[in-house]
């Protein structure tokens, strides 16, 4: 694994702030332009590669998928075609890396 790979994969928590009836962390994960571009090229060279056993549908940070675990939404109990449609609602299109369908 390059840096690069695991800096994506680590999402950093910080405290913020801890009163009587409230805790606050921040979370944070630095998305690169040079990962978004690989998705993107990855989403157009989809149309024209045959697929095997594994088809990558998305790349979702960390932190994208710990604030829907917050919401109750588990993307690894869910079907693609329903991760790639909350994406997509949620105006994050970008992380999918394929045109096909799903």
């Amino acid at each position: 694994m390059n840096n690069f790979q695991r800096q994506l994969l680590s999402a950093e928590s910080n405290f913020v702030d801890m009163d009587e009836d409230n805790f606050t962390v921040k979370r944070e994960q630095t998305i690169t332009d040079s990962f978004i571009q690989d998705l993107r090229d990855s989403r157009h060279a989809s149309h024209d590669s045959r697929e095997g056993e594994t088809m990558r549908v998305a790349s979702i940070p960390v932190v994208i998928h710990e604030k829907w675990l917050a919401e109750g939404f588990d993307l690894f109990k869910e079907k693609h075609k329903t991760v790639v449609a909350k994406l997509k609602a949620e105006g994050l299109d970008y992380f999918v890396a394929t045109k096909k369908q799903l």
